[in-house]
């Protein structure tokens, strides 16, 4: 089979392609990154040389670029996005071109190539916010309401997706998934800025209260679940995956990266909150668990602890991006 992984330098987009190639070593994977802050071909320095991987630089916007790289691609897992929400209000027109207009491009290419499969990879803060101390959770019959620019992007690109299965017959697939960690990273973000900033002796920022809640999931069980979709999903069907079944507050999780980083509470230091932060994320796995017998693999201790060891074993990665 051959892969066309968008945005495969980035976070998640490059752990996916570490896992397949290890899991489907007959398969063949085009990464095609941008190569923006976010992407790094040193994130795929284990496997630049695999006869099974090949690299193409371009955006998801240029449909000249994309149509030369969809030519004879069996699946695609469409990761590419701007994903950072603090830049989404900062700079929205950017958000929109990439993440809506992109998947469109994409879209229209991969129903012209007759591709077996597209699986669009989105995120759970197209649902909006919770409220702090309830039992409510995110389901797939949850109705939109994204707060950020980019949760309306990413909203927009999921009402694409689907549209393109129900009005010319592509088949699709979308998962939905909480806040991801692991390797690869960008320190930008929650856990590694404070895993990296403890390293370098600095204090750890916290917006707000502290309170906000999110479902964290480790990034090799969201690959696993990409896998699990592709094999057995139901063409069509949207699929929410997340990592906890019990809530955890950011404040908490810096408490318990200081515990295991042995470090006191004095190095956290509150910071002015965000504008339209949601309060609250949580996702209901279980219809994905019922029909695809997936489940998260790492309980979130052991994949807090194995994400520290790797930004402790990994400077010269890092230190590279701050």
């Amino acid at each position: 089979m051959k892969l066309l992984v968008t945005g495969g330098a980035g976070f998640i987009g490059a752990n996916f392609i570490h896992y397949w190639l290890k899991n489907h070593p007959n398969d063949h994977i085009v990464n095609f990154d941008k190569l923006t802050y976010a992407g790094h071909l040193s994130n795929l320095k284990n496997v630049e040389n695999s006869p099974n991987y090949h690299f193409v630089q371009g955006d998801i916007v240029d449909k000249k670029s994309v149509e030369e790289v969809m030519s004879g691609i069996d699946t695609v897992i469409h990761f590419a996005a701007e994903s950072h929400v603090d830049r989404s209000i900062a700079d929205a027109y950017t958000f929109v071109m990439t993440n809506v207009v992109g998947t469109q491009v994409l879209l229209d290419s991969a129903l012209k190539n007759n591709v077996k499969r597209f699986h669009h990879i989105s995120t759970d803060e197209v649902f909006g916010a919770l409220e702090l101390g309830s039992d409510e959770k995110f389901n797939v019959n949850t109705i939109y309401d994204p707060h950020s620019p980019y949760a309306a992007s990413k909203a927009g690109s999921d009402h694409l997706v689907r549209a393109y299965h129900d009005t010319y017959g592509l088949p699709i697939t979308i998962s939905n998934c909480s806040n991801n960690f692991g390797p690869y990273m960008h320190p930008e973000k929650l856990i590694p800025l404070a895993i990296t900033n403890l390293i370098q002796g600095k204090k750890v920022p916290v917006y707000g209260d502290g309170k906000y809640v999110r479902d964290w999931l480790y990034v090799e069980d969201h690959c696993r679940a990409i896998e699990m979709i592709l094999r057995n999903g139901k063409v069509g069907k949207t699929y929410l995956v997340g990592g906890q079944t019990e809530d955890i507050s950011n404040l908490e999780v810096i408490k318990i990266i200081l515990k295991i980083m042995n470090d006191t509470e004095e190095s956290i230091k509150f910071v002015t909150d965000r504008k339209g932060h949601d309060r609250r994320y949580a996702i209901d796995w279980s219809v994905t668990k019922d029909e695809l017998g997936w489940e998260p693999k790492y309980d979130f201790d052991t994949a807090l602890n194995k994400t520290i060891e790797w930004y402790k074993n990994n400077e010269d990665w890092w230190k590279t991006l701050i």
